[in-house]
């Protein structure tokens, strides 16, 4: 009998755990439905695998701290994608929240049932003993450098993915993105920024160095320009042939031994890509929305049409809107939001009252942005 009245202890102090860690999530409520419109991909239906041609694939990090970011993305990625059902979502999570009863799958799944997708563990020890200090305590997150894994854990199958940050929002179809042509000497490709000081990522003990500095970027296609890793389209097939992620992380050993640069997993991506990168035109990541890094000041769009709003920079939409002190361009950002606020289950964007969402819907957006 004691054997059992342990037992039975057990299984409920199990019970709570899980249901302590599932009460921790936001609530979410259920977004429109969507579907294909036409001339999308015959195979590319609910029925096919992973490793069908017509998929497209987008990956993105998955935590509970930035679910809320996470969720507004996707439901924007598939509310003006032209064929909804054709996008494959692969999330990157921490080892001990994929595990945990699986809360977050759950969560994804209730706000998206007819959603493809896979969640991947990534192993924060994988990257912890090379994260080096950097100028905000959230740019020292593990999940940040996930994406240096991405060739590794997703199936061999899939020959390129569309990496996104959680903080961005969609107002135009990403298979637009998805169908950048990468050249043969290219790996990845993302809007590059080359009025920006690239120097300035970098420390003075680095340009100082005679083995560092200006000869790492020498013999390059062109000469280095600043991109910004949350948009990124990567040939997968490519990276891992190229061995790039121990490329980035022999970078990242070079850093703790020397500090070479004060920002968290970017500078990597420079040392390695910067120079190298095929250009996407810049209404793919009209960024910086977020503000600076130690601010979060509110900033405008960039100039031109804007296919994907991204609110890098200390400063989130969520976060300021709880506030009470919102930026203007957060608003737009609010209107995706799913986050179920308070006890009385109102949904802080009422998303179940739209309309069931197909192509005819994704026609407008990039002119309406186009401040």
């Amino acid at each position: 009998m004691p054997a059992r009245a342990a037992a039975a202890a057990a299984a409920v102090a199990l019970l709570l755990a899980v249901c302590a860690q599932a009460a921790a999530l936001p609530r979410f409520a259920e977004a429109p439905e969507y579907r294909n419109g036409e001339g999308c991909p015959a195979a590319a239906t609910a029925a096919a695998g992973v490793c069908d041609a017509g998929l497209v694939h987008i990956s993105m990090t998955l935590d509970a701290h930035y679910l809320r970011g996470s969720m507004a993305a996707v439901y924007s990625l598939l509310k003006h994608a032209s064929c909804p059902e054709s996008l494959f979502f692969h999330f990157l999570a921490e080892e001990e929240e994929v595990g945990g009863g699986g809360d977050l799958r759950r969560a994804v799944a209730a706000s998206f049932p007819s959603l493809r997708f896979e969640i991947y563990a990534f192993r924060a020890e994988a990257v912890a003993g090379l994260i080096s200090a950097s100028v905000r305590a959230a740019l020292e997150s593990p999940l940040n450098y996930a994406r240096n894994h991405l060739a590794d854990l997703l199936p061999r199958c899939v020959p390129r993915a569309i990496y996104l940050d959680s903080d961005v929002l969609a107002v135009d179809d990403v298979r637009r993105l998805w169908e950048t042509r990468l050249p043969a000497a290219a790996v990845v490709a993302a809007p590059e920024y080359c009025h920006a000081n690239f120097s300035r990522y970098f420390t003075p003990a680095f340009w100082s160095d005679p083995g560092l500095g200006r000869r790492v970027f020498a013999g390059r296609r062109r000469p280095p320009c600043y991109f910004n890793t949350g948009v990124m389209v990567i040939d997968l097939r490519r990276w891992r042939a190229g061995n790039y992620r121990h490329r980035i992380e022999r970078w990242m050993e070079i850093q703790k031994e020397k500090r070479i640069y004060e920002l968290g997993s970017l500078p990597p991506f420079l040392l390695v890509f910067a120079g190298e990168v095929e250009a996407v035109d810049h209404r793919w990541n009209q960024h910086g929305l977020g503000g600076d890094n130690v601010r979060g000041s509110c900033r405008p769009l960039h100039d031109g049409p804007v296919s994907l709003m991204h609110w890098s920079g200390k400063g989130k939409p969520w976060d300021r809107l709880d506030a009470g002190n919102p930026c203007p361009l957060d608003h737009t950002w609010k209107s995706y939001d799913l986050y179920v606020a308070g006890d009385d289950g109102a949904a802080a964007s009422s998303p179940a009252s739209r309309p069931a969402l197909s192509s005819t819907s994704t026609t407008w957006p990039a002119l309406v942005f186009s401040w």
